[in-house]
């Protein structure tokens, strides 16, 4: 168990130091809301269970009766909310002999980034772990496959046949793909590119690629097809949580895709020990993340 004790901060307790360092650091402004959709819970649990539609209608010769179809549940997520803590402790020898306030203001201050970080990376590792089989969502499979299996019969995908760093070719053969998505009894459904998720070392590519008048990387005049039909409609975010340098994403508009449930906010307590008489500090806080709809989401690790 960590303490802080006079030992850890001997400066403090002597008049002279200019300034304390290290604490405190501009951020970046929370990016997990970029992936994932929010949600409240006042469960242990949620469970998102999907539903397979109807096939095709079929012909009804003269005089017979019509076809029936069944409709079934199809595969559940299911989103178990765990608990993230940090804390700290002063001695009270510490609290007391301590001559810089903000020391101790800047304790509480990096105790609170950290529960956000982690919130930052909980939430990017779901996309870190997307290609990765030891991660699977509700049909048994990663997140991001070319065997993805309708609960009906039949595969599909949301990822590239052969993996491709992310260029104009890519990002336009990963458009085509999700507008060929169908639902779990494989029937054409409407979805919608809405917005690119890529690390910050592709950052430069991703602007060209978007925003760019003509075709970028080339002498041609020809048009930008990206930008002029719109495709990615909310452009790039860039993720600094994700660590591999060349996967990216896509987010699409399916209603039930990437979700974050919030089971309990952020929250800051203090106590003192009886026996010790140190104080001690902790923050804490309550969620899950990951995906009901794998449609929600089309993913490239890179070449």
């Amino acid at each position: 168990m960590g303490t802080i004790t006079t030992g850890s901060f001997a400066k403090a307790l002597w008049p002279g130091v200019n300034r304390w360092y290290g604490m405190k650091y501009n951020e970046y402004r929370p990016e997990w809301p970029e992936i994932f959709d929010k949600n409240t819970s006042t469960k242990a649990f949620e469970e998102e269970i999907g539903v397979t539609g109807f096939g095709l209608a079929q012909v009804k010769t003269e005089g017979a009766s019509i076809a029936y179809d069944d409709m079934e549940q199809g595969f559940v997520s299911r989103y178990t909310h765990i608990t993230y803590a940090l804390g700290f402790i002063v001695t009270q020898e510490m609290f007391d002999d301590n001559l810089y306030m903000e020391i101790g203001l800047r304790r509480a201050q990096s105790l609170a980034f950290s529960i956000r970080q982690t919130k930052e990376v909980v939430a990017a590792n779901v996309l870190n772990r997307a290609f990765n089989n030891a991660y699977t969502f509700g049909d048994g499979l990663e997140l991001c496959s070319e065997l993805h299996v309708n609960k009906s019969g039949g595969t599909w995908a949301n990822e590239l046949d052969t993996a491709a760093d992310l260029s104009e070719a890519s990002l336009e053969q990963a458009c085509i793909d999700i507008a060929g998505f169908s639902n779990d009894r494989g029937l054409q459904i409407k979805v919608l590119p809405k917005k690119l998720i890529i690390p910050a070392d592709l950052e430069f590519e991703a602007a060209r690629i978007l925003k760019s008048i003509q075709q970028p990387g080339t002498a041609n005049n020809d048009i930008n097809a990206m930008r002029v039909l719109g495709k990615i409609p909310q452009g790039y975010c860039v993720n600094h949580y994700l660590t591999d340098t060349d996967a990216w994403f896509i987010k699409t508009d399916i209603p039930d895709g990437m979700k974050l449930f919030q089971r309990k906010p952020m929250t800051f307590a203090t106590d003192n020990d009886f026996d010790s008489t140190n104080a001690k500090f902790r923050s804490s806080e309550r969620y899950s993340v990951g995906a009901s709809d794998v449609r929600g989401v089309f993913g490239s690790p890179g070449a």
